[in-house]
């Protein structure tokens, strides 16, 4: 049986930076700010490592240290993710018309080309790397359509400690949970998952998003432009509204997770780190995912609010597209840390007023100060000429409103 015990100790996994952004000018900063001592010193901006093929034997990383929790601590903490998740199946609470398929047989072998199978999927070629394994992109032979397969080791998983109760198991199952619960068209679809008893090899079956951000060659070098940004900026917050209004903390939102389809749509992917939170409870003790996306309060305290984490994450994003550059970047994960906490934004004198406002009402480093997903959705320069952003009439509350058979999910 799989651990599945989450524990709050605090994880900075980092993945590659993303294409079109450029390293700006950095100086170091001699301010030190009272650093949460749970923030592994990871780097910033690394690079994915070439994960081996399904049969190689390549590990992903060394263990930490444990260490000792406080027992009537332990007593007061919220519900764990998977406890919360877990009880959310148990009452039906899945926001998905049709179920994930689940399947518990690997079968292995090749086409008549040579080309190496998954069950039905014929594999094609390497499209990246996760949090944990590789992900290639496979053709279905019942359907013709093609998948992003992430594929793992589970052995190796269970051997790669996160935290000091959890492996990189936990992670892998919650991220399986959660996406098994939702269901939104700015969010990638899990399809299906592959997990046979036998066989050591675990799989997800991902819809397939082929698009990638590139630079319009207008504003800033490496920059996109603002009516660009403006579209992917109101799909990444539809999504994560979704997300949010559903209980569940992405705690990795960066240009790198978020996928363009060839029709210039944004899904929100990786969901590696993410949380399941209780009602009105979204404290959290584990840290977001990538140093230069996180916000000064998981920085400065033990705990945080993960709904304003993720929308810090949704002003650094937005900063990155329209200058294509980081607002907060140091030499070193200290640097990095120092100036996210004490330095101020900066900003062209020549940005548009309301995308400015924007900006920095996304980017204020007091939480309680931050605009939330509702601001961003009714803020001048997100609305333009498009008008709302148009209202998300999910699977449950469509089940709830007993329209179970609407076809349109979004209403104006």
């Amino acid at each position: 049986m799989f651990e599945k015990t989450l524990s709050f100790a605090c994880v900075m996994g980092c993945c590659s930076c993303f294409g079109f952004i450029r390293t700006p000018n950095r100086q170091r900063q001699s301010s030190k700010p009272a650093i949460n001592n749970n923030l592994y010193q990871e780097p910033l901006l690394d690079v994915d490592d070439d994960i081996e093929d399904e049969e190689g034997d390549h590990l992903y990383n060394d263990e930490v240290n444990n260490t000792s929790g406080d027992d009537a601590e332990e007593e007061t903490r919220p519900k764990k993710s998977e406890e919360i998740l877990n009880l959310r199946v148990e009452n039906g609470m899945v926001c998905r018309q049709f179920p994930v398929k689940d399947t518990h047989k690997v079968v292995r072998m090749e086409d008549e080309n040579g080309n190496k199978m998954i069950n039905e999927y014929i594999r094609e070629y390497k499209i990246g790397s996760g949090s944990y394994g590789k992900v290639a992109l496979y053709r279905s032979s019942v359907d013709g359509k093609h998948y992003a397969i992430k594929a793992f080791h589970k052995s190796h998983l269970l051997k790669l400690r996160v935290a000091p109760s959890e492996t990189a198991m936990t992670d892998v199952l919650r991220e399986v949970l959660i996406m098994k619960m939702v269901e939104h068209p700015n969010i990638v679809n899990l399809i299906e998952v592959i997990d046979d008893p036998e066989s050591d090899h675990f799989y997800m079956v991902l819809e397939y998003v082929e698009g990638k951000w590139v630079c319009e060659g207008t504003g800033p070098a490496c920059g996109l432009g603002e009516e660009t940004a403006r579209t992917y900026l109101r799909d990444i917050v539809s999504g994560l509204t979704y997300l949010h209004a559903h209980n569940i903390v992405h705690g990795d939102i960066k240009p790198d997770n978020l996928l363009i389809t060839r029709h210039g749509t944004v899904k929100i992917g990786d969901f590696s780190v993410s949380q399941a939170v209780e009602d009105n409870k979204d404290e959290l003790r584990r840290s977001p995912g990538t140093p230069v996306f996180t916000a000064p309060e998981c920085i400065l305290g033990l705990t945080y609010g993960g709904k304003a984490a993720d929308t810090w994450a949704v002003g650094v994003t937005l900063y990155c597209m329209i200058l294509g550059e980081y607002p907060f970047l140091g030499d070193t994960l200290q640097d990095t840390y120092d100036k996210i906490v004490n330095n101020p934004l900066v900003l062209p004198n020549n940005l548009n007023p309301p995308l400015k406002n924007l900006i920095e009402g996304l980017l204020s480093k007091d939480p309680r100060l931050r605009m939330t997903l509702g601001d961003v959705a009714e803020d001048s320069w997100i609305i333009g000429d498009d008008g709302p952003i148009p209202e998300y009439l999910c699977w449950c509350k469509r089940k709830s409103l007993g329209i179970e058979n609407h076809d349109e999910s979004k209403t104006n």
